[in-house]
């Protein structure tokens, strides 16, 4: 009844790092060949920073990290 029961339940790992990078990319292969001039390399990676700079400071202010 429970045969490769164990094993069933070690593959999960397995299957959920596969969905991630499936996931991860479908996401940012669109943006590949985006990356080739350098004045759009630079346009992203200014948005990616500028992204994670906002909310790294909305949660540190939400959360009462910060004297601001």
């Amino acid at each position: 009844m429970f045969d490769g029961f164990w094993d069933n339940v070690f593959r999960y790992p397995r299957y959920l790092i596969t969905i991630i990078l499936g996931i991860f990319l479908n996401t940012f292969e669109p943006l590949f060949p985006l990356l080739k001039r350098p004045v759009t390399l630079i346009a992203i990676l200014g948005l990616f920073v500028g992204s994670l700079a906002f909310i790294t400071f909305t949660l540190r202010a939400m959360l009462g990290l910060s004297t601001i």
